[in-house]
């Protein structure tokens, strides 16, 4: 009988016996044990700071907060034999959010989609983006990155999309002790009516800082920008909030994460502090 199975399942009889051998059950219980292991390490990675996490992310954040060194082999294989699934992000698709009148102004395209320039508080992109949450409600947040570090400089929320959204996000931004202008720094951002808006325009002025927009409806223009909004609504259950205070919480904590914890593979497994320090380090 052992020999027609082996035959009809197109194994040998000898590595059908070595299988069930008591040496190979004793490596078998000895990997799984090594792979609950693993898995303990990865879900304690999975959910740091409640937030789930790619194989990529909790490949740094192991290194990052725990010491512990995986490859990502390794981790992908724990994460499907456990089930541990991150979320994907879906596709947002651009809207615009109103035609500009005749006294706003559109600039051209200076940026050119060189993001990093390897130089902090050189390259600075700004974006709106709407939030729904609990029943229905709809908030907008505007934020400004640096290109360069990734990190969130500063950010504004309001339950209506008006242009203090863009402006008010402005004057965080000139308040952040933390941010150095760099020489012939300039901001990014859509066509937007807030950012063609002579208000807005001025205060860039003031600031000192050049302007720079993307080509109409071409939100690859806007990338980093984008994908960190894709990001944040992955990871922020913005839904559960009640109340816009209660929102803007959940978005100051994810933001501080942001910027403080959540290692990026692209920022030499870095947070986007670290890497702005170590690219000032070596300027």
């Amino acid at each position: 009988m052992v020999k027609f199975l082996c035959e009809a399942a197109g194994v040998s009889r000898s590595g059908y016996y070595n299988y069930f051998s008591a040496k190979s059950e004793e490596r078998r219980e000895y990997q799984e044990a090594k792979d609950e292991e693993a898995k303990t390490m990865i879900l304690k990675a999975f959910h740091f700071n409640n937030r789930k996490k790619g194989a990529r992310q909790i490949k740094m954040t192991l290194a990052g907060q725990f010491q512990c060194v995986f490859n990502l082999k390794k981790i992908r294989r724990i994460m499907k034999k456990y089930d541990i699934v991150c979320p994907i992000r879906k596709a947002n698709p651009y809207r615009r959010m109103m035609k500009a009148t005749q006294e706003h102004r559109v600039v051209p395209n200076l940026l050119n989609r060189q993001f990093k320039q390897e130089t902090p508080g050189k390259v600075l992109l700004t974006d709106i983006t709407y939030l729904n949450y609990y029943g229905g409600q709809r908030a907008y947040l505007s934020v400004i990155k640096d290109g360069s570090t990734g990190e969130v400089l500063a950010h504004y929320m309001s339950s209506r999309i008006t242009m203090e959204l863009a402006t008010n996000t402005l004057t965080k931004l000139k308040k952040n002790k933390s941010f150095k202008q760099a020489k012939d720094a300039l901001i990014h951002s859509d066509q937007g009516t807030h950012y063609t808006h002579p208000d807005f325009q001025k205060l860039v002025r003031k600031l000192g800082l050049r302007q720079s927009m993307s080509k109409r409806g071409n939100c690859w223009d806007n990338a980093p920008i984008e994908s960190f909004f894709g990001h944040l609504k992955d990871e922020v259950d913005i839904k559960v909030c009640k109340t816009i205070e209660e929102l803007q919480r959940e978005i100051n904590k994810y933001i501080h994460h942001y910027n403080q914890t959540r290692y990026q593979w692209n920022l030499k497994k870095m947070t986007p502090v670290q890497y702005r320090n170590h690219l000032l380090q070596v300027a």
